[in-house]
């Protein structure tokens, strides 16, 4: 099967730093041509991805993320790159609205964010023509009725995760500085268990400054540090290197792939069950869900009681590569049979 697989333009595959949506497409086209598939990849010219790619910008356009002129160039563009492919995966948002206006090639979509009203709308008026992938089944929560082809969890490569020990003696946290990413209660909740805590990641649009500044910079220092947002290497020795990962969220996450790098890794992950966490966290086994961040205090005091080893296992079992494209496969089969 010849795959064309269409990226957003805001940043290359994989990304640099923070990009989650990319860190996706990257392992999904790995996984795809590991199982035997063609892939064409359709990305910035800056991506490092190792599958065939062409682009129309030669760079990642993240300072203007969300405009709608580099959008649709970019969309233009690719749908021209890949129209000999079987099947056609777009992650952008612009490109499957009018996928049945520029091809008559089969086109599928993923629903990598949270669905608000206007997602909802949106995705409501092309799910005749264009199957929908959720990426937990918690996303559908906001709309149980949305037509979807399938629910598929991402992916990794343990392989490319450092094992790590455990040693560092502090927990970390990685995350978007908003407030339901929840920084400022990983430092409660560190902060009564006595552990130091590294924080790390991106702060770059005026809304992520202003929780920052009136969240977070007031409760640094005593254990607490922010380290900015830091590169890929960075990342996993930070993750490595951590008694656990705390993942305090207070709102309906879709995914947090944040998590499964921790966990292959080794480290565990404390996290508030709510978003996709119970689909992820393993509990009293890969991490804990907990309640609050007294008792997320509590149960990072007792984190040792989790095996490390069995962290990463999980991930390897359940959350693999080659399961995400296999599952990713079938689904264009089902979609192509449909339109033979």
């Amino acid at each position: 099967m010849k795959i064309g697989v269409i990226a957003p333009p805001w940043a290359p595959i994989p990304p640099d730093l923070y990009g989650g949506i990319e860190q996706a497409v990257d392992c999904l086209c790995r996984g795809l041509v590991a199982a035997g598939h063609d892939v064409v990849l359709f990305a910035t010219g800056d991506s490092t991805c190792p599958v065939p790619t062409k682009w129309l910008l030669e760079k990642s356009e993240g300072s203007r993320i969300g405009f709608t002129v580099p959008e649709l160039r970019h969309v233009f563009a690719a749908y021209e790159a890949v129209a000999d492919c079987d099947l056609i995966h777009d992650h952008t948002m612009i490109g499957p609205t009018y996928a049945s206006a520029l091809t008559e090639v089969p086109v599928v979509t993923t629903i990598h964010g949270p669905l608000n009203v206007e997602l909802i709308d949106l995705y409501r008026r092309i799910a005749d023509r264009v199957p929908l992938i959720a990426i937990s089944h918690v996303q559908l929560k906001a709309d149980p009725g949305l037509p979807v082809a399938g629910v598929i969890h991402h992916g990794i490569d343990v392989e490319d995760f450092p094992v790590g020990t455990g040693n560092g003696n502090y927990c970390m946290f990685l995350g978007r500085m908003v407030a339901e990413k929840g920084a400022h209660r990983a430092i409660t909740a560190a902060r009564q268990a006595g552990v130091p805590i590294l924080l790390a990641g991106k702060m770059r649009e005026p809304w992520e400054t202003a929780y920052f500044e009136a969240e977070i910079e007031p409760l640094l220092g005593e254990g607490a540090e922010y380290l900015g947002e830091v590169p890929y290497e960075e990342k996993l020795r930070l993750l490595a290197d951590a008694r656990a990962t705390l993942f305090p969220i207070r709102w309906n996450e879709p995914f947090g792939l944040v998590m499964l790098e921790s966990l292959a890794c080794g480290t565990p992950v404390l996290a508030f069950a709510e978003g996709a966490a119970p689909e992820v966290v393993a509990h009293g086994r890969t991490g804990w869900l907990c309640e609050d961040e007294s008792d997320m205090a509590a149960k990072l005091l007792t984190i040792t009681d989790i095996d490390r080893a069995a962290c990463r296992a999980d991930v390897e079992a359940r959350f693999s590569t080659a399961r995400m494209a296999r599952e990713h496969a079938e689904l264009y089969v089902r979609v192509l049979s449909l339109r033979s």
